[in-house]
């Protein structure tokens, strides 16, 4: 089925002044053949300056041999011309400011009614596939608050793209081939010896003290009875390592679900080296060069007690963009984690994805560099790799950090946020800050009922919109149409109800600029500014009786506001879609 297409203002008038660049280039008042990608059309930094701002004139005047203001003087003449504009300025040292006539404003919001939900879908992604990995927690315990901002921004992430037009795979990579998940078994070990009825003492040090695997521990008394109770290590271990990697991933999902994220795919990080993925991509460098063996330099600025020069199997990285050449093998011979890394985000490229994100936590932020530059070597250049830093979350309860899971034992998971506030508080707060900002998320904050609190800002205004259309109908008993399909929109005029018309135009701009740029947080931080329109324009209402959204004696006029309320409830729903949170109808105490 196609998808319908959003009217967006702003790309539709760039098109527009691409082709009056192009009209002039035949008429030789321009020089043909003008590069105009860099030409672009967005909102003015203040709405006193008009409707659209182009720097056109800008970024053509070097090539075109002009005079910034010289250049903007001529494509302003020709784009006061253009239907639907009012007048042209030229503003500071060449931009072009736009005023549109209110009908074109009128038929975004036409357009608005007339889609519902789907309006801001758009083609640029052009079904370009698109790779997103995120989460790919390593399988050895319940999800942490640290995870849910990952896991929301890969999700919301995914969604945005999707509505943008890209092919969006969500994956998940579990790292199953590292000693982490031999300490993951022999913990569950010991919990299958305390099921079977064995006194195990403190859990010592350095593995899992975690309530979560007594249930997998319970499960392998079960199955296995006492056949592994006195057994050496060496019998045991495999069999049980994998057994319990299915038990976390189990619950992985579990919690994900929770939170409303599925992914489409999973891929196993011990299947690759079992595939033997690894030594051939790395044989494939090798080949090229781009693997040899040398002896690294100590740290810059320090040179660490323990540090001893040794030869090394070494990937240049630095031909890449990365800072040194980095390590392939560890001391005992084995890959490093990087090597089975490398292999991995050649698997995605041979999938088909030239496009990959990875979403990873704080503590990876200095591992980019190689990582990028591997993609660049092992796709020679053909897949780009975007890695998105989620830094880290301070759960607090009126200011103070709040305590541990009994649980978990070490931390605060997932699950138990998601019991606290819900899911959908959960996702909308992790997307009120940029991903590379750090983020406190207060228990007591983020319930309150105050426009502090950006969830309940953007929740009621929703509600508030399906409240004034219940006032309606008990105001008017003509007002049956919910869509107000009928609604005449030439009503409305006034300079606030604009405004408000503009801001919702908007929205198929801030989706494609939020899906190219990867920055859903974007998406929350409009919908909170179209809320605090909403709501102001509610709040002129009561103290400027003709701006109220239902009209005594008027249903026309009222007809063609609630259309305007209409058009508010759905520009929201849309995002919070988008988001992954469900809007509501009504808000109780």
């Amino acid at each position: 089925m196609e998808r319908l297409k959003s009217v967006n203002i702003f790309s539709d008038f760039r098109q527009k002044i691409v082709l009056t660049i192009e009209q002039l280039a035949a008429d030789n008042e321009l020089p043909k053949d003008l590069d105009s990608t860099r030409v672009s059309v967005d909102a003015p930094r203040e709405a006193s300056f008009g409707d659209l701002a182009t720097n056109a004139a800008m970024v053509l005047a070097k090539p075109s041999g002009m005079k910034p203001r010289d250049l903007a003087s001529v494509l302003s003449e020709k784009l006061t011309e253009l239907e639907g504009v009012v007048s042209v300025d030229i503003a500071g040292p060449g931009f072009i400011n736009i005023r549109l006539d209110h009908d074109v404003w009128r038929g975004c919001l036409a357009d608005i009614l007339s889609t519902g939900t789907a309006y801001g879908d758009s083609d640029v992604g052009a079904d370009e596939p698109v790779n997103v990995e995120f989460v790919s927690a390593n399988p050895t315990g319940p999800l942490h608050i640290g995870h849910a901002r990952g896991s929301v921004f890969g999700d919301v992430l995914a969604s945005l793209l999707q509505k943008a037009g890209f092919s969006v795979t969500r994956e998940y990579y579990i790292n199953d081939a590292g000693a982490q998940v031999d300490v993951l078994a022999r913990s569950a070990y010991l919990r299958y010896r305390e099921a079977l009825g064995d006194e195990i003492g403190d859990i010592p040090e350095g593995l899992y003290p975690g309530d979560y695997l007594r249930p997998v521990g319970a499960a392998l008394a079960e199955q296995f009875g006492d056949r592994f109770r006195d057994a050496a290590e060496t019998d045991w271990l495999s069999e049980v390592r994998l057994i319990v990697i299915d038990a976390m991933m189990d619950l992985v999902r579990e919690d994900l679900a929770a939170l409303g994220i599925r992914h489409d795919v999973f891929s196993s990080e011990r299947q690759i080296v079992e595939a033997g993925k690894v030594d051939t991509v790395l044989a494939g460098l090798t080949e090229r060069g781009l693997i040899y063996n040398g002896v690294l330099e100590p740290p810059k600025g320090k040179k660490p007690d323990d540090w001893e020069p040794r030869p090394q199997t070494l990937f240049r990285a630095t031909e890449f963009g990365d800072e040194v050449d980095r390590p392939l093998k560890k001391s005992d011979g084995s890959w490093t984690y990087f090597a089975s890394d490398i292999a991995y985000h050649q698997d995605k490229f041979a999938r088909g994805f030239r496009t990959q994100i990875d979403v990873w936590g704080a503590d990876h932020g200095g591992y980019v560099k190689r990582m990028s530059a591997a993609t660049k070597a092992v796709t020679e250049g053909a897949a780009s790799l975007d890695v998105k830093i989620c830094q880290i979350v301070k759960l607090l309860d009126q200011g103070e950090p709040v305590k541990m899971s009994k649980r978990a034992g070490t931390f605060v998971t997932l699950r138990d946020l998601i019991d606290e506030v819900g899911p959908d508080v959960v996702r909308f707060i992790m997307l009120t800050r940029s991903n590379d900002a750090p983020l406190d998320f207060d228990l007591t904050k983020v319930t309150e009922q105050s426009r502090d609190n950006p969830v309940f800002y953007v929740q009621y205004a929703h509600a508030r919109c399906h409240s004034v259309a219940r006032m309606a109908r008990d105001a008017f008993t003509e007002l049956e149409d919910e869509n107000q399909s009928d609604a005449e929109l030439c009503r409305l005029g006034h300079e606030a109800e604009m405004a408000l018309i503009k801001l919702m135009a908007q929205w198929p701009r801030i989706v494609e600029s939020a899906a190219q740029a990867h920055e859903p947080h974007r998406i929350a931080y409009y919908l909170y500014d179209l809320a605090a329109a909403f709501h102001g324009l509610w709040t002129k209402g009561k103290e400027e009786t003709e701006l109220r959204f239902i009209v005594e004696n008027d249903v026309d006029l009222t007809r063609a506001r609630l259309a305007m309320v209409r058009g508010v409830r759905t520009v929201i729903a849309s995002g919070l879609q988008i988001m992954g949170v469900v809007p509501v109808e009504e808000l109780r105490g």
